[in-house]
C-alpha cells in the first residue's frame, strides 16, 4: 500500500482525541480518532488515510504502537527482550512490505506530564531518528490548527530498517547523550 500523499500527523498522549477532534471542521484536514476503534489495523489506517485527498492527515494510531509499548514495557521490567525484538522485527517486516507508514510528524500532548519511560521513548528514541519530525505540545487549549500553519521542515525519517532495531539498545535517560 501506498504510503499518503497528505502530511500525516499522529497525536498521542491523554487529551489526542480532543485535539484531533478541533481539527474536523477545517476543509483541508481528515482527521480522525483510532483509539476507540482498537481493532483498526494499521492496514485499516494506512486505507482511510490514503483515501483522503486533503493536504493534512490527522489522526491517533501510530504504526510504531507496539514497538513503543514493547520498549517501554521491557525498561518499566513489565516483559522481556524478546518480546521487544519481536515487535521490532514485525514492524521491519511490515515497513518492507509497505504495510505500515511512519507519520511525517508525531505530536506529543502535554510530555512533561508524561510517565519518564514514555517521555524517554518520544522525546529520546523517537526524536534521535528525526529531531524535527518529534514535536511536543504543551499547550492543549492551543489548536494544532496553528501548529499545521507552521511544521517545522527538516531531514525525513530514516528507512524504518535502519533505524527501528537499533532503539532495543537506547536506554531511558541515555538516549541521545552518545551512550546508546
Amino acid at each position: 500500500m501506498e504510503p499518503p500523499v497528505s502530511t500525516t500527523l499522529v497525536v498521542v498522549g491523554d487529551e489526542a482525541a480532543t485535539a484531533i477532534h478541533a481539527l474536523e471542521r477545517f476543509p483541508n484536514v481528515r482527521a480522525a480518532t483510532f483509539g476507540d476503534a482498537p481493532d483498526a489495523s494499521d492496514a485499516d489506517v494506512s486505507r482511510w488515510s490514503a483515501a483522503g485527498a486533503k493536504p493534512y492527515v490527522v489522526h491517533d494510531h501510530d504504526p510504531l504502537g507496539h514497538v513503543a509499548a514493547a520498549w517501554v514495557e521491557f525498561f518499566d521490567d513489565q516483559s522481556t527482550f524478546e518480546v521487544l525484538e519481536l515487535e521490532i522485527e514485525r514492524a521491519v517486516e511490515a515497513s518492507a512490505r509497505r504495510a505500515i507508514h511512519v507519520p511525517d510528524y508525531y505530536v506529543v500532548l502535554h510530555p512533561e506530564s508524561l510517565p519518564t519511560t514514555w517521555k524517554h521513548w518520544w522525546l529520546g528514541v523517537v526524536a534521535e531518528a528525526s529531531p524535527t519530525r518529534v514535536i511536543p505540545w504543551s499547550d492543549a487549549d492551543d489548536s494544532l490548527a496553528r501548529l499545521l500553519r507552521r511544521l517545522p521542515t527538516g531531514r525525513a525519517w530514516p528507512d524504518v530498517d535502519r533505524w527501528l532495531p537499533t532503539v532495543a539498545a537506547q536506554v531511558p535517560d541515555r538516549v541521545g547523550l552518545g551512550g546508546g
